[in-house]
């Protein structure tokens, strides 16, 4: 199978961790490659305004805004979008999500999200969707931030997705996901853990997030999600002292925002590109795995936060979007 990559060299929670809201505690606790011109705007703008700007390879762009973020929080979902638009748009359609899904509130104004699923192109694209998201919420023990970024890829390729997710519950605290998910049983098929894991050195990244004083392991209250994970993944709770120097800004700018970029890069470069042989078997058994945890993702997540958050119309027509997306309803 040859893929035509064309990549250069140089919500709302989506896979939200099987979490209910946070409580109070909380707060502490190629191969072949080939060089398309970049569809961004011009380098002199912010990543924020280059990511609205975007035609995106098909004109489609991203999210309008990331309204509420901070400026860092902000620029580090704009980075990642930015990253992925300018080096792999021409492999990504327009997006198809109505506009009452691309921004939406609840009916007291207090939660605000939007969500945008940019599909892959038909033929010799191996990207499924791309799935951005962010959600702002005012609850009783402060302001909750989660963006979201979700690579899919399809059953042309059994090259790990990725995913990355960013949960700030307070100025002083930090939850980030970022993986490469794995497809296969990597005990089964020692090649990916070499291919995917080993030999792009993916799990430096991990290493140089623990090297920060207030980053701690965060393990997932569900046995489901930390099944799932791959061996390398980043998982941590950054947690500043409430009187100390250093400032969220501050570590999202110079530590989160480099690592992120390098785990998007290696993700674009090593799996969204990489050639890989999947016989009809594979693609069966990938498409069966794959549809278990769109459908898991919907179910122990968004159908459990979502109502509760902005009511039975609008939690219904945002996983109707996202299960077309998924090819699950």
């Amino acid at each position: 199978m040859t893929t035509q990559c064309t990549l250069s060299k140089s919500m709302l929670p989506v896979f939200h961790h099987s979490r209910r809201l946070p409580s109070p505690p909380l707060r502490r606790r190629l191969s072949s490659q080939r060089t398309f011109p970049s569809p961004m705007a011009s380098s002199s703008s912010s990543s924020s305004e280059r990511v609205v700007a975007a035609g995106g390879g098909g004109g489609g762009g991203w999210l309008p805004e990331f309204t509420n973020l901070s400026p860092s929080h902000r620029d580090l979902m704009a980075g990642i979008l930015s990253e992925i638009d300018s080096r792999a748009g021409p492999l990504l359609l327009p997006s198809s999500v109505p506009a009452d899904v691309r921004s939406f509130e609840n009916e007291q104004g207090t939660c605000r999200g939007a969500l945008d699923i940019r599909p892959g192109v038909v033929d010799g694209s191996t990207i499924d969707f791309i799935l951005a998201s962010w959600l702002h919420c005012e609850l009783p023990f402060g302001a909750l931030d989660i963006t979201t970024m979700f690579g899919f890829l399809n059953a042309t390729t059994d090259a790990p997705h990725l995913l990355m997710e960013f949960i700030q519950s307070s100025p002083k605290s930090l939850i980030i996901f970022m993986d490469l998910l794995p497809r296969k049983d990597l005990v089964l098929h020692p090649d990916h853990l070499t291919t995917f894991y080993e030999d792009t050195h993916i799990d430096k990244q991990r290493q140089e997030l623990e090297k920060f004083t207030g980053a701690l392991p965060y393990f997932s209250n569900s046995l489901y999600i930390r099944s799932v994970l791959s061996p390398t993944a980043i998982a941590l709770n950054i947690s500043l002292a409430e009187d100390g120097e250093v400032n969220m800004e501050e570590v999202l700018r110079d530590r989160v925002i480099p690592v992120s970029k390098e785990v998007a890069r290696t993700w674009l470069d090593k799996c969204v590109c990489s050639e890989r042989v999947v016989s009809e078997v594979e693609r069966a058994d990938l498409v069966r795995r794959d549809s278990l945890i769109k459908t898991k993702t919907v179910e122990i997540d968004l159908a459990a936060n979502l109502p509760r958050l902005f009511g039975p119309d609008v939690a219904e027509r945002v996983v109707e979007a996202i299960q077309k997306a998924f090819k699950i309803k």
